[in-house]
């Protein structure tokens, strides 16, 4: 039986208080969810595992319902979710990350792999997004909108938006996420409802985003060395950003695999629930039937 959802307000070690939710039982997993600067809404993915395993959600500092508080960094991200590990009492844990959260569960795993089960990398960008990557992203937008909304896109991508502009952004941008035309305004509504109430954080977004620029590939190659644990790419067939930003990361992670969801764009439990649904279930019953390290 399914436990009751429990919300909660962390203190992390400069006071900043994070949301979180828990629910279910068995082995322990976080999920990280997109941004950055976003809040999470990664509850449908924890509703596909939680009877077989404690699932913690949480917003990530700044957003929705933290505190809107920095500092906002790639090693500010990281200590935040090793925090909410200690709080919660595991040793241990998987992570599934999704867009920029599944980039977070691999520097998470970067610097501490040993509290790290097994890592669902859903819909990331990889390690080598920047210029190029990026760009075919931006191709692929386009290509999901009329020429008249794709120029729009792009226009008010490019400069500071006001706040009519911003929401307009964020609707063309969401529009782009999904493979099937027909549904796309349906399914881009949900999302789009959820970043009205919950309004990025364009500084956390900022911040991070020009540190995560700077990386340098050949040490996060190396860095991906260290990460032991199990690796599953989710890669959607049809999501705008282009499956061979993976690429790299797949082949620097010692224990990495791809599989590949036919049919889906960037939000894949909403298009492909039940493909996606059996791959997550798959991968934690496999780390659960794995021996326990002494």
């Amino acid at each position: 039986m399914v436990s009751d959802e429990v919300e909660e307000l962390v203190s992390v070690d400069d006071g900043v208080r994070l949301w979180t939710a828990s629910s279910g039982e068995g082995p322990a997993v976080a999920l990280c969810h997109g941004g950055p600067g976003m809040a999470d809404y990664l509850k449908p993915v924890a509703e596909m595992v939680e009877d077989m395993a404690t699932v913690h959600r949480w917003d990530q500092r700044g957003a929705g319902r933290s505190d809107p508080s920095g500092p906002y960094s790639v090693g500010r991200s990281v200590a935040d979710l090793d925090a909410l590990r200690v709080h919660f009492g595991h040793e241990r844990w998987a992570l599934i990350g999704h867009s920029w959260g599944a980039n977070l569960a691999i520097l998470y795993a970067q610097r501490h792999p040993d509290r790290v089960t097994g890592i669902v990398y859903a819909c990331g960008t990889g390690l080598e997004w920047w210029p190029e990557h990026s760009r075919r992203h931006k191709q692929g937008q386009g290509k999901r909108l009329g020429p008249r909304e794709g120029r729009r896109l792009r226009d008010v991508h490019a400069r500071a938006r006001t706040a009519e502009e911003q929401r307009e952004f964020e609707w063309l941008y969401v529009l782009t996420e999904f493979a099937n035309s027909e549904h796309a305004s349906e399914l881009a509504a949900v999302m789009h409802d959820h970043d009205q109430r919950f309004p990025q954080n364009q500084a956390a977004n900022a911040a991070i985003n020009e540190e995560l620029k700077a990386l340098r590939l050949d040490e996060q190659r190396r860095a991906c060395q260290a990460v032991d644990a199990p690796v599953l790419v989710v890669a959607a067939v049809e999501d705008p950003r282009p499956i061979a930003a993976t690429d790299a990361l797949v082949q620097a992670l010692p224990r990495a695999r791809r599989v590949k969801l036919p049919g889906c764009g960037h939000f894949p439990w909403l298009e492909q629930p039940q493909p996606f649904r059996r791959v997550l279930r798959s991968f934690l019953a496999e780390l659960a039937s794995r021996p326990r390290r002494g």
